[in-house]
């Protein structure tokens, strides 16, 4: 078993669906795995709530959204709508959200 971070950065909503949907085929095959939401990835949590997306449904469900970045939710105007959708919010590394605890933990960082 592989522990695996998947540390998005696109707010591109049809390449962070990749991220999820490698999310939830890593943790059904067994893998340990957390999904970030940094960079202008943090305004698609919303997005994904209001269509119902249910790949984002289902990874929330299995526990594997590590959180949103609070920096750039409060810089891209969605801090209170993530907030309000119960995602930690990640301000490790200097507001935002860092890897360094990943990787100490023994995962495998996979930034897209």
């Amino acid at each position: 078993m592989k522990k695996v971070l998947l540390y998005g950065m696109t707010g591109e909503k049809m390449c962070f669906m990749h991220v999820l949907l490698n999310a939830v085929d890593l943790s059904g095959a067994g893998h340990e795995v957390r999904v970030v939401f940094e960079g202008s990835s943090v305004k698609l949590p919303p997005v994904f709530e209001q269509e119902k997306n249910p790949v984002y449904l289902k990874a929330k469900e299995r526990g594997l959204l590590a959180g949103v970045c609070l920096a750039c939710s409060k810089t891209l105007g969605v801090y209170d709508e993530n907030l309000a959708l119960g995602l930690p919010m990640l301000s490790d590394m200097s507001g935002h959200a860092g890897v360094k605890p990943y990787l100490e933990a023994g995962y495998e960082v996979i930034s897209i």
